[in-house]
């Protein structure tokens, strides 16, 4: 397949009211498409259903790729995947699961399944490998469903776990997280997407996919919604910072134009001191393929909104942001993008990043693994 060399975009940040945002002049990384592989549909591995692949992480020493199932133990046990990823000649070659590991609550028992015991269950969306304590961190997004004479309220979880799955522990997630039925704190299926470390394993960030009621309306294909990245120290696994981002606005006019649209952040990767490679999915009824964008997002100058109540404050500055890859100047189809990480360097000696795509167990979507190199 032809390799689609992307120009360096740079993207000026509209502001929200006196919304202030931070200079950033910093060059941006660029991304060269190599190929796509994809797992079949339906694919079966040791008993379960290989699809609703949330994350992906990849582990240098051992040359293994962790891949979280968001399956709310409907199909199967809540679980994650691990797999050897073949690159030949700087190309995607295959994927081989190696294992599915079921994933355990404070008990020790498995999740229910949601579709019978809503409130014992959970909603598996990202995870990252620990090389430092071999471990996972993984999160869920919890669940508000409100309805007129049925409500199931439950906050969203970042939690440690054992390479067999086992519940370790759990971070302290900060107030503004925990879910309510009013309509304040997060969203419904919005909530805690993605989570990178940094470099040396001391901190951990984690983002909401969708504005919390109180910071902002979610993204129209007029406008865009302010979100918030959320810093951890891994040791105390306390929240120590905050910051705004603000998404793009939809990408596509739903048809018919009532239809459901969303823009979010799907997954996060560590690329600096201050700095992450965003991930913002756009999707719209009417259109298959999703809209992918990938951002340098960089919180240096930007305002711990820790104890900022709401991201319309006056005196907030967002993080910056500036475009490095838009998937649909590739020529390809591009589904539901949920995962990033860094690969292997390539033996041209450059540095591979890896995409995966969450199928949502659905025959009209696809499984895909895309392969970049990093300029």
């Amino acid at each position: 397949m032809r390799k689609f060399i992307l120009a360096l975009i740079p993207l000026a940040l509209v502001s929200c009211s006196s919304i202030k945002t931070a200079v950033n002049n910093n060059s941006n990384p660029r991304l060269n498409y190599i190929n796509t592989i994809e797992v079949p549909f339906n694919q079966e591995f040791k008993n379960t259903v290989v699809g609703g692949l949330s994350s992906i992480d990849y582990d240098q020493k051992n040359d293994l790729y962790y891949l979280i199932c968001d399956d709310r133990a409907v199909y199967n046990d809540a679980r994650f995947y691990t797999a050897k990823i073949r690159i030949q000649a700087d190309s995607l070659s295959s994927i081989d699961f190696q294992n599915v590991v079921s994933l355990q609550n404070q008990k020790g028992e498995k999740y229910s399944n949601w579709e019978k015991y809503p409130d014992s269950s959970i909603d598996p969306e990202e995870m990252r490998y620990n090389a430092k304590t071999k471990s996972v961190v993984w999160s869920s997004e919890g669940a508000r469903v409100v309805a007129k004479d049925f409500a199931v309220i439950q906050n969203p979880s970042l939690q440690t776990a054992s390479l067999t799955g086992k519940f370790v522990n759990e971070f302290h997630l900060p107030a503004n997280l925990n879910m309510q039925k009013e309509e304040k704190g997060p969203r419904s299926n919005g909530v805690l997407e993605g989570i990178t470390y940094n470099s040396d394993f001391s901190k951990v960030y984690t983002n909401v996919e969708e504005p919390l009621y109180e910071d902002d309306n979610q993204a129209t294909t007029a406008k865009g919604g302010m979100v918030r990245i959320f810093e951890f120290d891994t040791k105390t696994r306390n929240n120590t910072a905050q910051y705004g981002y603000l998404l793009d606005p939809i990408a596509i006019e739903p048809n018919p134009s009532t239809s459901f649209a969303v823009n979010g952040i799907s997954s996060i990767q560590y690329y600096g001191e201050n700095k992450l490679l965003v991930v913002e999915r756009s999707y719209s009824v009417g259109k298959q393929a999703c809209t992918i964008k990938v951002y340098l997002c960089d919180f240096t100058a930007a305002t711990n909104v820790k104890d900022v109540a709401s991201l319309q404050n006056e005196g907030v500055t967002l993080a910056t942001k500036k475009l490095v890859l838009n998937m649909d100047n590739l020529g390809i189809f591009t589904d539901n993008i949920e995962g990033i990480t860094f690969g292997p360097k390539l033996a041209n000696g450059k540095q591979s990043i890896l995409f995966v795509s969450d199928n949502n167990f659905s025959d009209k979507q696809k499984t895909q693994i895309l392969l970049f190199e990093i300029e």
